[in-house]
């Protein structure tokens, strides 16, 4: 059998397929012309109004997501309208419940100077008419005019008084009336007492008559001082009008269209009314800086300066960033807050436009996922902390009014946390209808190169690199084959092109040239696995000193070389394993050393049921398989998992069966069925390098070479070391169907096939398999007769015993 040529394990990009010499001549390319599934999804999702229809876009995390959904996004954004500014007001009905106030955009920061120019003017205004000598002057007459009439009512009494010979004399406890004398001074009591009986009866019920007048007379100053107050509160609020009017009169002027701003203007015009003592009382109840603070507007949204609708990206979703928090500013060690410590969210910045959140994060924050989905299912952003949310505390605090929703969420996530949250989450469909799925691959293909060519020209623009000669995007043409696995595939992840693309510049730099040339991208790749090999190094090191046990020469009964790849992060690498096998007769039990010891996953599980299940039908396919068979891999102390060694332990298997050597030189991997197929498995490149590398680590190659499926071929794009090993025939790489192809190449003999009763021509492999299982099978039917014979001559011996006993 031939090995591979070195066309097959390496599809280069010539460079003459390029028709430019630098990447600059490229025009810039939109990142997702690749994915059209994933461009008409997100042009559906945000074109469509209807309820529930936000986006998931699904993808690796390496598709550099956020920059790809982004740059979508503000194209989609441009041509949209521009949201209104949103602010909250002081509610001068119920002060815990803010209200909004939605403004054109641009109006509000105005709206918020106007209002802020309006009680600094207030501010010196009202003081300055308070102040003035118009209303001092009248407030003096009013208390002028109600003296004198409270003086009044007492003389009218004390003249009646006088005219019955009565005196009202003012005392420290009030009035009071005494008899008048000669000289209109008070009568003496001894005078008094001299009076005929008739005169003092007479001036006692005068007494009691001016008595009642005066309790009449005192009865009404209240009266009299209310009616003062009320003069002059209406004397205030006639002044208060004189100072607030005109201003206030503009702004309602000026925003005679906003019904919002009305109403908000009307109720400072009343608060400032209704709180007239704050700006004439030395010590108010409420200082008149309170009364102004409630006039100002807290802007939490200002949309001025956004072309378009927004797209705001949040970074760290919790619950607070979300909808919203409300702060507090401690006062004598009381916690206190206002309207104007309302803080928007990204709900609030993103409301009219999109809102892009990366669903692991959203998932990590406590209560963030349930706050996204109570804000879209109710249609309004309700700022709450998450205490209040859930109940957990019962304070006083604030209510803003909920502002209404009108805005489409984006997640981003791989697509593991998509199919998690369906499964897990019932309402997950309903308020994410459209999901948005990234390709990991594009086709590589004649027509698809050019535009491959154009979105590495594109990635390096945008990152302000050198332009790249053909050579340099050749090269990461075929490098982005490789990251693909597939040779008629291309990477499409973004992120580690535009790494590579960065680093390669790094080294053109270093040389100083001015674009980025075929070595440069090379070397780009050289150092990124150098830089990860730490442990590749370390492993394949106590391989070489013979600490871990792997044979590249020689040849070696019920052994072979298996093929496994370790990933460690980002960074993949090839290891050999060396595979043992040991047959004995037996009940037709193939042990796996793995699985009984708990190392071996499931699928491996299931590879050795049907590589044993394989071999019975291939040579016992008419008599029970009487073998006790047994297969371990030498120097593992981890898990074993993974389907990819079943070729290798059949081979080995097979090989102590037979008692055929199998070649140490070559190593093998694939996935066999139960008929003897090979089938594909993953990592080809990594398994064949890292044999490679443990071959010539321990000197030169003398012919050594992998044995792989023959489906796996076109997922080869091996490095260049390699490539010069196979081109000059020293290594070797051989693409298998059968497991008899396999067994021919590391047996050197000819396997054979089965003809139409099942034999297999004489002094073939097949053969002495068959042969070796049949010599299996007299041995256990013998030792099987012998225990039946052996267990018959016991049951008589006991049964003469018991005959004699009786």
């Amino acid at each position: 059998m031939n090995p591979l040529d070195v066309t097959e394990v390496y599809r280069e990009c010539p460079e003459d397929s390029l028709d430019f010499e630098v990447s600059s001549e490229l025009t810039s390319l939109d990142l997702l012309s690749g994915q059209p599934r994933a461009r008409e999804a997100l042009a559906f999702g945000t074109a469509m109004r209807s309820e529930g229809f936000n986006l998931f876009v699904l993808g690796h995390p390496g598709h550099g997501m956020h920059d790809l959904v982004g740059r979508f996004l503000s194209e989609r954004s441009r041509d949209a309208a521009t949201p209104l500014d949103l602010a909250y007001r002081y509610n001068f009905d119920e002060p815990a419940k803010p209200l909004y106030l939605t403004l054109p955009t641009g109006t509000g920061r105005v709206l918020r100077a106007d209002l802020e120019q309006l009680v600094e003017e207030l501010g010196t205004a009202i003081p300055a008419v308070f102040e003035g000598e118009e209303y001092q002057n009248r407030l003096h007459e009013l208390k002028q005019a109600m003296t004198e009439r409270q003086r009044d009512a007492i003389e009218a009494v004390r003249r009646e008084a006088r005219e019955h010979d009565v005196l009202l004399l003012s005392t420290p406890n009030g009035f009071t009336f005494a008899p008048a004398g000669q000289d209109d001074k008070m009568m003496p009591p001894g005078e008094y007492e001299k009076l005929p009986d008739d005169d003092r009866e007479r001036i006692e019920g005068t007494v009691a008559v001016l008595q009642k007048k005066l309790t009449r007379a005192i009865r009404q100053m209240p009266r009299l001082a209310k009616s003062l107050r009320e003069q002059i509160n209406a004397l205030n609020e006639e002044m208060l009008q004189s100072a607030i009017g005109t201003p206030l009169a503009e702004l309602e002027e000026r925003y005679a269209d906003h019904d919002g701003v009305l109403a908000h203007l009307s109720a400072i015009r009343e608060a400032i009314l209704l709180h007239v003592d704050a700006f004439i009382d030395d010590d108010p109840d409420i200082p008149p800086e309170a009364v102004f603070s409630r006039c100002h507007l807290n802007l939490i949204v200002d949309n001025t300066g956004c072309e378009g609708a927004p797209v705001i990206y949040l970074d760290l979703p919790t619950h607070q960033h979300l909808v919203g928090r409300i702060e507090h500013h401690v006062h004598n060690g009381t916690l206190l807050t206002d309207f104007s410590l309302i803080r928007a969210g990204g709900l609030h910045r993103a409301n009219g436009g999109y809102l892009v959140v990366d669903v692991r994060s959203l998932l990590l924050q406590p209560g963030a996922w349930e706050t996204l989905k109570r804000v879209l299912r109710a249609g309004e952003i309700r700022t709450e902390s998450l205490e209040q949310a859930y109940g957990l505390i019962s304070t006083t605090s604030l209510e803003p009014q909920p502002v209404p929703l009108d805005l489409k969420v984006v997640l981003l996530g791989e697509r593991l946390f998509y199919y998690l949250l369906c499964e897990h989450d019932p309402d997950f469909l309903e308020l994410f209808k459209v999901q948005a799925d990234l390709e990991d691959e594009l086709p590589r293909s004649t027509e698809n190169q050019p535009l491959f060519a154009r979105m590495v020209a594109t990635l390096a623009r945008e990152s302000a690199l050198r332009p790249l000669a053909r050579s340099g995007v050749a090269a990461v043409i075929e490098q982005a084959s490789r990251l693909a696995d597939d040779q008629h595939k291309l990477s499409a992840r973004h992120r580690g092109l535009s790494d590579l693309l960065q680093e390669a510049n790094h080294w053109a730099g270093a040389d100083d040239t001015a674009v980025i040339e075929r070595r440069h991208v090379e070397k780009a790749v050289d150092q990124q696995r150098w830089r990860a090999g730490r442990l590749r190094e370390r492993s394949h090191e106590q391989i070489t000193r013979g600490t871990v046990a792997i044979a590249t020469e020689g040849r070696r009964v019920g052994q072979v070389n298996g093929l496994a790849v370790l990933s460690l992060g980002d960074f993949r690498f090839g290891q050999p394993t060396r595979i043992t096998a040991t047959a004995r007769p037996g009940p037709g039990q193939v042990v796996d050393i793995e699985r009984e010891s708990r190392l071996g996953g499931r699928i491996h599980a299931k590879a050795v049921m049907i590589l044993s299940r394989c071999l019975a039908s291939r040579y016992a396919p008419d008599t029970p398989l009487s073998l006790s068979a047994s297969l371990a891999f030498e120097q593992s102390y981890g898990g074993i998992e993974g389907d990819s060694a079943s070729v290798a332990e059949a081979c080995a298997l097979i090989s102590a069966i037979a008692r055929v050597p199998l070649a140490q030189g070559l190593a093998v991997t694939g996935s066999i069925d139960q008929h003897g197929r090979v089938q594909a498995v993953g990592g080809v490149n990594e398994k064949i390098e890292g044999f490679f590398d443990i071959c010539q680590a321990r000197g030169a190659l003398n012919g050594q070479g992998v044995l792989l499926p023959a489906s796996n071929v076109e997922h080869l794009m091996l490095r260049g070391e390699v490539r010069e090993a196979i081109a000059a025939g020293t290594f070797h790489v051989y693409a298998i169907e059968e497991l008899d192809q396999a067994l021919a190449l590391l047996s050197g003999m000819t396997a054979g096939q089965a003809d139409d009763d099942g034999r297999y021509p004489e002094g073939s492999l097949n053969a002495r398999v068959v042969e070796r299982l049949a010599a299996f099978h007299r041995v256990a039917k013998k030792a099987g007769a012998g225990h039946r014979g052996e267990a018959t001559a016991g049951a008589d011996g006991e049964a003469e015993r018991s005959d004699d006993e009786r």
